[in-house]
């Protein structure tokens, strides 16, 4: 495993994280004040959302190079399945483009929940598969990869129809481009006895994203309460340890979705508590 303790150029800050990509959360910090921030202390790199670039993600995305870190992905595709998918894929055709833009080699993928008249998953899971295709093509003339991002099972036919690593390498499988693979979650996958055996299959060029942050015991909202790394019974090393064994080296994307701690904080205390957890119990 690399060791966190002294070099934090591997962390990079979703900014979700400081409550942005939610309407009435956060400091509302500007993306030019994050830059900034995140570059004094070190971080390698920032995971923006749409929402916050407001047509100006070339411009965004050469300040944080600027700033001597990388873009190191988008937040996110809009549903690609499920009751609450447009009919075309023509907005997450212009989300890679945005990506492509702001110079992020990854686009995540949260997949949205089962499709109409379906039952289980797997109708659901072929339909996705054709339509990521679709998209994949676009993807690879615009140099972005897409990443399948699979959700805690609480969310499943609902915001999902990826409830494992397992279920997002058999869609990567059926899609079979060069271009389509997974995002692994802590707060999605903390859980999971077999992971392990899940990432091996996909196996370290297929993995194009690990995103920190932990499960708290008590956990009083499914979406946002998340705990920062440290404060929950994820085994946030032995996770790491599993996706580094497959061959995964890139950037640990923190991400933490807290209405009810973190997004009240200064947002200059939650960077530096970042990076003493990611020194520390990452």
């Amino acid at each position: 495993m690399r060791d966190f303790s002294r070099d934090t150029s591997a962390l990079a800050l979703n900014t979700a994280t400081l409550g942005h990509n939610f309407d009435g959360f956060g400091a509302g910090w500007p993306p030019e004040r994050i830059i900034e921030a995140c570059a004094e202390r070190g971080f390698g790199g920032i995971v923006f959302w749409r929402r916050e670039l407001d047509n100006q993600a070339r411009e965004i995305g050469e300040r944080v190079r600027a700033a001597g870190m990388q873009v190191v992905g988008l937040c996110r595709t809009p549903y690609i399945v499920g009751s609450g998918a447009p009919e075309q894929l023509d907005e997450a055709r212009e989300t890679i483009d945005v990506a492509a833009n702001l110079g992020a080699p990854v686009l995540t993928i949260v997949t949205g929940g089962t499709e109409p008249e379906t039952k289980g998953i797997l109708e659901s899971q072929k339909i996705l598969a054709e339509r990521v295709a679709v998209l994949s093509d676009h993807a690879a003339d615009m140099g972005v990869k897409l990443a399948l991002e699979p959700l805690n099972p609480m969310f499943g036919g609902n915001r999902t129809v990826l409830m494992t690593v397992r279920d997002a390498v058999r869609v990567c499988n059926w899609v079979g481009t060069a271009n389509v693979g997974v995002a692994v979650d802590a707060y999605h996958v903390w859980w999971d006895t077999t992971i392990a055996e899940s990432l091996r299959e996909a196996g370290g060029e297929r993995i194009y994203g690990f995103h920190l942050c932990d499960w708290l015991e008590e956990t009083g909202d499914m979406l946002l309460d998340r705990g920062m790394m440290g404060d929950g019974v994820a085994d946030l090393k032995g996770l790491r340890a599993a996706v580094e064994a497959a061959g995964y080296c890139g950037p640990c994307e923190v991400e933490v979705f807290s209405s009810r701690d973190w997004w009240q904080r200064d947002p200059g205390e939650v960077l530096d508590t970042i990076v003493e957890r990611f020194r520390t119990v990452c």
